[in-house]
């Protein structure tokens, strides 16, 4: 698809990943709109680019969004499901001050599937519905899942959720060929955005030095990945990963 022909949604667009897919694609033509949770940071994002309050894991909330961004851009014919947030810590862990036996919380399990898994499940429910129901086609989805789908130490439930977003690409591209809805998805390394800036500096200079090109990956190098996708009209149900050759 030409990316000045997209309607196109991004989840987790105010900043990081998101906004650096909003502005590339507003400034290739695309209409875009952008939803998060973090409303101050929306009003960052360049003048044009549609923005609202999104709360992902809140199924009442995904479907006003993609009526009101349907509305706004006159029709819908993309998404990136990019909304994510980390829980890390180890399932089970012996505290080394006490010797106590500490478990992971069903408050970060769910947190994490609530948003990374169950709310991109959601997002692409009610895209994909409303581009069946007015008839628009074609029509691209790109997960953004992770290398972490592998699995990772520390993050059982964001490794479930990636792993899952992974699968369920195969599944939606099957179950949306029948509408002209491709679906594939990005898989990031170690990327620059404040989520990842947030790491204490011995575990950041350990995990750089595990990654054969020698550096972090930048939102630019995702976006080439998620332009090819939106672009390639013969891409489909797989998932490519961009991390410098970390999970090699």
């Amino acid at each position: 698809m030409q990316l000045s022909s997209l309607k196109i949604i991004i989840t987790g667009g105010a900043q990081g990943m998101g906004a650096a897919f909003a502005r590339h694609l507003h400034a290739a033509g695309a209409s875009v709109a952008c939803g998060d949770v973090a409303e101050d940071k929306l009003a960052e994002l360049p003048e044009g680019v549609h923005r609202r309050r999104l709360d992902v894991s809140s199924e009442a909330d995904c479907e006003d969004f993609v009526a009101w961004a349907h509305e706004r851009m006159g029709g819908l014919n993309a998404l990136i499901n990019n909304a994510g947030i980390l829980r890390d810590g180890l399932l089970v862990r012996r505290d080394k001050a006490t010797g106590e036996v500490k478990k992971l919380g069903a408050a970060e399990w769910n947190a994490v599937i609530g948003v990374n898994l169950t709310g991109a499940t959601f997002m692409v429910r009610e895209v994909v519905a409303k581009m069946v129901a007015t008839d628009q086609r074609p029509g691209v989805i790109v997960n953004m899942s992770s290398v972490a789908r592998h699995g990772n130490r520390g993050q059982s439930n964001y490794v479930s959720a990636k792993a899952a977003l992974a699968a369920n690409t195969v599944t939606w591209a099957r179950e949306f060929a029948a509408f002209g809805v491709r679906v594939g998805a990005v898989a990031p390394g170690m990327v620059e955005t404040p989520m990842t800036q947030g790491m204490n500096q011995k575990a950041r200079d350990a995990l750089v030095a595990a990654i054969p090109v020698g550096r972090i990956g930048t939102t630019d190098d995702l976006w080439l990945a998620v332009r090819f996708v939106l672009e390639c009209d013969y891409f489909n149900g797989r998932t490519i990963d961009v991390d410098g050759g970390l999970a090699m």
